[in-house]
């Protein structure tokens, strides 16, 4: 596991400001993404001030790694980073943290159409949609010290794809360049050199995929890939058989338990585990899904935000929603895809709901499950990470 992961190394609550006794302090962030206007915005979580704003080519979907934030900049063709001030190195017995001010940095990435940002055993892969094009780089030296060092690998032809690091490999989706439309048909090995290995990992509609543990997940129409192994990886398929008409395209891996969580059609969820013999387990919502979060302090929990402005807890190990907590006022999930709504991350312990319609950010206690502050935020925030954690001083 990352020495660099930003979780609380010691038991921290998130609401409280920074303190140093017994050199011992813990600081979360909130990065927010406008839906409209190209910036950022940083907030303190215990303060709710807002630390800085950070200028952007368009607006941007958000990544977070290593203590660096990563804006991804589809209409702009660009990715920014942003060294977010708080790193936490783990050294066994106890974690330093360091907290510096966030900072934007000056080198960029360029490309045609910038979109998925994949993070997988310390390397990251950015895949350019207008070019087929794929990024491989050193996320943690970019962002904090501002060295942007980029390998390029050609998946084929220009399509809506994605590329995830794997050791001296990279896996990237397959599309067909004979079809204007340039629909995914699979998935390719690539090795150092970009030259293809093996055959193409037959997978129609390919989209979405995630890391759990030493596993990577990638969604089909009719089913999912799961790519294992170290070395050269080895992929096999998990059909969705049995299951009601439906597929996932957006996925999250479990952090301490190695499970998947995706979506399921619009109104429910599925929790999958490769390792049962029965892998799929679908959990019905009250309504349809807007955005989900895995919780990686408690392993057990996930979180579900619906359509009717509610936060709903789900407990990997039952599959049931256990809690459920009314947060905003409705968002339909009718109309365009790119309506701004609300997005959700976890803050220690706290789960921060961005509402772009009313200006605000709501914080919820997970233990508790009630809203204990809102912050506001000008103009409609949506895209939020969180990066925070806890440790010593020196």
């Amino acid at each position: 596991m990352n020495a660099r992961l930003l979780l609380p190394l010691l038991a921290a609550t998130a609401l409280t400001v920074p303190t140093f006794a017994d050199d011992h302090a813990s600081a979360w962030r909130l990065f927010i993404a406008d839906h409209a206007k190209p910036q950022i915005t940083a907030l303190d979580l215990a303060t709710g001030d807002t630390i800085a704003t950070f200028p952007l080519a368009s607006p941007a979907t958000l990544y977070t790694t290593d203590g660096g934030v990563f804006a991804v900049q589809g209409a702009g063709n660009q990715v920014s980073a942003i060294d977010s001030g708080i790193a936490v190195d783990d050294h066994g017995d106890h974690g330093d943290i360091e907290i510096t001010d966030p900072v934007l940095v000056d080198a960029v990435m360029t490309g045609e159409k910038p979109a998925h940002f994949v993070e997988h055993g310390g390397k990251a892969a950015l895949f350019s949609d207008g070019s087929g094009l794929i990024n491989l780089f050193d996320a943690k030296e970019w962002a904090h010290d501002g060295i942007l060092a980029t390998t390029q690998l050609d998946s084929g032809t220009p399509h809506h794809g994605v590329a995830v690091p794997w050791g001296d490999y990279t896996l990237t989706s397959a599309a067909n360049a004979k079809d204007e439309k340039k629909p995914r048909i699979g998935l390719n090995v690539l090795d150092s050199d970009g030259k293809q290995v093996g055959e193409t990992h037959a997978c129609v509609d390919l989209h979405g995929e995630a890391t759990s543990g030493n596993l990577v997940i990638v969604g089909c129409a009719d089913g999912v890939l799961i790519v294992s192994g170290s070395g050269e990886p080895q992929i096999i398929k998990l059909p969705y058989d049995g299951l009601p008409e439906g597929k996932s395209t957006t996925f999250l891996g479990g952090v301490g338990v190695q499970y998947f969580l995706g979506n399921y059609g619009a109104d429910r969820v599925a929790i999958i585990d490769p390792a049962e013999a029965e892998p799929f387990r679908l959990v019905d919502l009250p309504t349809r899904r807007v955005h989900f979060a895995v919780d990686p302090i408690r392993p057990k929990f996930a979180y579900v935000f619906t359509e009717d402005g509610k936060l709903n807890q789900l407990d990997i190990v039952s599959g049931e929603i256990v809690k459920s907590l009314a947060v905003t006022e409705p968002y339909s999930m009718d109309g365009e895809w790119s309506l701004p709504r609300p997005r959700i991350a976890v803050a220690g312990d706290v789960v921060a709901v961005t509402d772009p319609n009313a200006s605000k950010v709501h914080l919820i206690d997970i233990a508790s499950f009630t809203e204990v502050r809102s912050i506001p935020v000008a103009g409609a925030p949506y895209n939020i990470v969180a990066v925070g954690g806890s440790g010593t001083v020196h």
